[in-house]
This record gives structure tokens, C-alpha cells and sequence, in this order.
């Protein structure tokens, strides 16, 4: 099996365990936790939270459908990685990634205020983005790739 296959194998058992709401809420709610190590300096905290946003995508289960819109949000955003690319999520991409640096610098100059508006605004971007990706797997996601069901862990 050559080094791309294997990549492709990891990433779709990555977004198959992604894919359970658990998951998928949980490390939406996480979002705020990027700016703790930002605000306190504190190698030991970028650590932690580091440790638990490469854990979260792997450590829930694979859900047992794909009829929870977090699932099929976070399934569509797999078919949208590998498959054609959507320029309106892209866009929708780059303003949640410039509003989350808005939000560190905010966080590194220790202006609570800011930070948490752009914050608040990066998790609504994220919500508007999973509506587009929960769409784009109901239009294209059953005839395109496996559902969450049908794969393996």
C-alpha cells in the first residue's frame, strides 16, 4: 500500500470518528481554549490544549448514521477536502481563520474584550460553515463517499 493510500486510509478513519457529534460539539466548544495559553504564556497550557485538540477528532466513536447535522457537517467537510473545491466555503474558511488570528493577537495583548467578540465570531463562522458542509454532504455526500456507518475503525 503506497505512502498516499495509507493517507487517505488515516484521513477517512480520522473524519469517520470526527464525524460523531461528541466530537464535533466538543471541539467547537473548545474553541475559547485556544486562547488560554495566548493569555496566560504558559508552555504548560499550550500543551494541554494541544494534547486535547489532537485527541478529540479520534478518541469518540465513529456514530452509528450519518442523520445528526454534526455528522454530516463534518462529513461534508471531508467530501469538500478531497473533492472539488467550493470557492464560497473557501471564503467562508478564510474569514473564520482571520477572525481566529484577530482573536489571538487580542488574546496576546490581553484585550479581553476583543478577543472574546472575535472569538464568539469565529465559533458563529464555524456554525455558518457546517451548515454549508451539512448541505453539501446531503447533496452530494450518499452517492460520493462512504457514510459513517459504513466505515471501519
Amino acid at each position: 500500500m503506497g505512502l498516499s493510500t495509507q493517507l487517505a486510509t488515516f484521513r477517512r478513519w480520522m473524519f469517520a470518528r470526527h464525524s460523531s457529534p461528541w466530537s464535533a460539539w466538543t471541539r467547537w466548544a473548545s474553541t475559547p481554549l485556544v486562547l488560554v495559553p495566548v493569555w496566560t504564556r504558559r508552555p504548560r497550557d499550550a500543551a494541554l490544549v494541544a494534547a486535547w485538540l489532537a485527541a478529540n477528532p479520534v478518541i469518540f466513536p465513529k456514530p452509528p448514521n450519518d442523520r445528526a447535522w454534526a455528522t454530516r457537517a463534518i462529513l461534508g467537510e471531508e467530501l469538500s477536502v478531497t473533492g472539488p473545491k467550493r470557492d464560497s466555503a473557501k471564503g467562508l474558511t478564510t474569514a473564520t481563520s482571520l477572525v481566529a488570528l484577530v482573536a489571538i493577537i487580542a488574546g496576546a495583548r490581553h484585550r479581553l474584550t476583543l478577543a472574546v467578540v472575535a472569538c464568539a465570531l469565529q465559533m458563529a463562522l464555524t456554525l455558518v460553515y457546517w451548515e454549508k458542509m451539512a448541505r453539501y454532504w446531503d447533496r452530494y455526500g450518499t452517492s460520493a463517499a462512504p457514510s459513517a456507518s459504513s466505515t471501519g475503525s
